[in-house]
């Protein structure tokens, strides 16, 4: 018996995308990813990210540089650590994103009045008004979501996300 073929990545290093609905069963990896929980949930991730990336491209933002814009739109004054753990993305991910926003004039990095070295990051007038625009963008595809599911299944649905989270974060290795 031969192993299922794993697919394979395009030479983008992005995964691959499933075309539709049925493409699961179509292969016997696709047969067995589509009973794992795991994966199910990883194509709602990058289904919801794939759309919020698009949408954030008529503001020439990526979906990182807006969550850190959203933060310090709303909690001026953090550091790259905080942003990194808030947005959750990698502090060198986030020293990237910063930098980016920095040349755009987005943002403002200025050393912290209690540390010296730390530098805390700010939001320019600019910035403040781009994220507010991107995120009426980005709030109506989160609306279109929630609109797929009545009161009840959208309570329900977010207690059973909030229980997979607990879940995951007591599971020792």
């Amino acid at each position: 018996m031969t192993p299922p073929k794993v697919p394979t990545r395009p030479r983008t290093g992005r995964p691959r995308q499933p075309s539709g609905p049925t493409d699961e069963g179509s292969s016997p990896a696709g047969a067995i990813a589509a009973d794992r929980l795991g994966h199910v949930i990883k194509r709602v991730e990058q289904a919801l990210i794939g759309r919020k990336s698009q949408i954030l491209r008529e503001f020439d933002l990526t979906v990182p540089q807006y969550a850190a814009l959203l933060l310090l739109a709303s909690a001026d004054g953090m550091s790259a650590a905080q942003l990194a753990r808030d947005s959750m993305v990698t502090p060198q991910t986030m020293a990237t994103v910063l930098a980016n926003l920095e040349a755009k004039g987005l943002i403002e990095r200025e050393p912290s009045r209690m540390h010296q070295k730390l530098l805390v990051n700010r939001v320019t007038p600019a910035g403040r008004a781009l994220v507010e625009r991107a995120d009426e963008a980005a709030l109506r595809v989160e609306n279109r979501l929630a609109a797929a599911f009545d009161d009840e299944e959208r309570v329900r649905f977010r207690e059973f996300l909030e229980r997979t989270v607990a879940v995951l974060g007591a599971v020792d290795g």
